[in-house]
């Protein structure tokens, strides 16, 4: 499901043909989009947005990857600089293989991390070519 598919409130009617697209979004549109690679892999979809209350930005998007109808999926906490929005695919675009993918730092659905501990999210941001929010320097 895409972001206009879950635009209940009409949200995205109003947006202009000649950008990239929509420069807001309502975070409950992106929960189910699916996430795919450079290659057009599917990497899963997201989950969650995860938003740093200090300061007001997105921290993450929860990846749901793997198993089989819902059951043995393992949730990723993806930094948000690391997704981009591809608005022809109606998708975001995660620049990471799939193989690879599947070895990262990753959770299930009862055993969340503490995704505050600016230990993890070094680890995170390291894993994914990503530098630390400004948060983490609190």
């Amino acid at each position: 499901m895409n972001y206009q598919d879950q635009d209940t409130y009409g949200m995205y009617n109003a947006q202009k043909e000649d950008g990239p697209g929509p420069q807001l979004m309502g975070a409950n549109t992106l929960n189910g989009n699916e996430v795919r690679n450079r290659r057009g892999e599917d990497l899963g979809d997201i989950k969650e947005i995860m938003l740093d209350m200090h300061n007001g930005s997105v921290a993450y998007a929860v990846l749901s990857f793997g198993g089989f109808m819902g059951v043995g999926n393992k949730l990723f906490a993806v930094p948000w600089s690391a997704l981009k929005l591809d608005t022809s695919n109606k998708c975001f675009v995660l620049d990471v293989e799939k193989d690879k993918l599947g070895n990262a730092p990753g959770f299930d659905k009862d055993h969340w991390p503490d995704m505050a501990d600016a230990t993890w999210a070094q680890g995170i941001n390291r894993f994914y070519g990503q530098t630390p929010r400004s948060a983490q320097h609190r």
